[in-house]
């Protein structure tokens, strides 16, 4: 009995809960509800529309005048769809969403605040209109303060759009999200598991802690890993790959060689005095010391003179143009006396020949 006792009061404590809110609801075990589903909105849900206007204005570049001049009737259809007033003020250069009697969706105003910020970051109109539905999240990631160097940042950068925009182009493949690097910035549009994604890769490739290419690498493993059923439950930490940080040799900074110890200290060196008295100049008067003194600024001045008008007229000297050997007359007398040898030999074997001919038969009767 006590025991039976003991296990209703743990379980009675198991039940409680801290808030009032906390009780459980009808629908929580319910297996037909997807928690996860986001449902559309439905304008009967808010019939009587909004209480107070709310509104979001945004900049914009001076550089993207134009193309907002040319996209805004396209925003305008498809904002107007959903209730929402919008304005592009030219002078100010700047772009405000609010709300109007015909507001139903509470929650549309937000979406229009995220789409004129994405089209202030240089997303293309029919891409940023996207962002309306109820699917698609918008996350902005701010690159320029992880780095100070602006070599470096430029570098980084360009290792996350790779050659060709190429690894972009794979992280958009693998994580069913739109990206966009503008400036100092990261537009990206997708699912919320996508945007988490793109984010961790973004800054550990702004912070040098991995190369973009390497996290592919991994999203693609496990891309193949979610195919088999089997290992839902289990870990894959077995199968993905574990890259280990290259520490690249930097130049050696040159150390001074240091010089065997000596307990005694140098000698002394000679004061002005000193040698103002080895060389006589001590008992100069002041005359003819600002005399001497003259006359090796004027030699000093005569050396510079001579030296910038030789470097002057260096110019005007023409370059010595190269000397062709003349051997035309070596060549031609080779090749008269080489063709008049052939012309030799040929006459030759033409007479052996003639004689050849002309020898008979009586020659050969004994």
């Amino acid at each position: 009995m006590e025991q039976e006792n003991g296990a209703a009061e743990l379980e009675v404590k198991a039940k409680r809960h801290k808030g009032k809110h906390d009780k459980p609801k009808p629908w929580d075990d319910d297996p037909n509800i997807d928690r996860w589903k986001i449902e559309k909105f439905d304008p009967s849900w808010n019939q009587g529309g909004m209480l107070e206007v709310s509104s979001f204005s945004t900049l914009f570049p001076a550089y993207r005048e134009k193309y907002l001049q040319d996209a805004w009737p396209k925003v305008k259809s498809a904002l107007k769809e959903h209730g929402i007033a919008c304005e592009l003020n030219l002078v100010e250069g700047s772009m405000t969403v609010s709300t109007t009697r015909k507001t139903r969706d509470p929650y549309i105003i937000v979406k229009a605040r995220d789409l004129i910020k994405l089209l202030a970051r240089s997303v293309p109109a029919p891409q940023a209109i996207k962002i309306l539905d109820d699917e698609m999240i918008c996350d902005i990631i701010k690159i320029g303060n992880l780095v100070r160097n602006k070599e470096r940042f430029v570098k980084r950068r360009q290792h996350l759009i790779g050659p060709n925009s190429s690894t972009l182009k794979a992280l958009e493949i693998l994580t069913g999200c739109y990206i966009l690097v503008q400036g100092s910035s990261v537009a990206a549009m997708g699912n919320m598991k996508g945007l988490k994604t793109i984010r961790r890769i973004v800054e550990e490739c702004m912070q040098n802690i991995m190369h973009p290419v390497y996290n592919i690498k991994i999203l693609m493993m496990k891309k193949e890993l979610e195919k088999n059923p089997e290992l839902a439950s289990e870990s894959w930490d077995r199968f993905l790959p574990k890259f280990k940080k290259k520490n690249v040799k930097q130049k050696k900074v040159k150390s001074k060689e240091k010089k065997p110890y000596t307990p005694f200290p140098p000698p002394q060196q000679p004061s002005k005095v000193d040698i103002q008295l080895e060389t006589g100049e001590y008992f100069l008067s002041d005359k003819t010391k600002s005399a001497k003194k003259w006359q090796e600024k004027q030699e000093k001045q005569a050396q510079k003179t001579a030296e910038h008008k030789r470097k002057r007229e260096a110019a005007f000297i023409p370059p010595e143009e190269p000397v062709k050997k003349d051997n035309s007359g070596e060549d031609n007398n080779k090749d008269v006396s080489a063709l008049a040898k052939s012309l030799k030999e040929k006459a030759k074997k033409y007479g052996k020949q003639k004689l050849a001919e002309n020898v008979g038969a009586e020659a050969y009767v004994a």
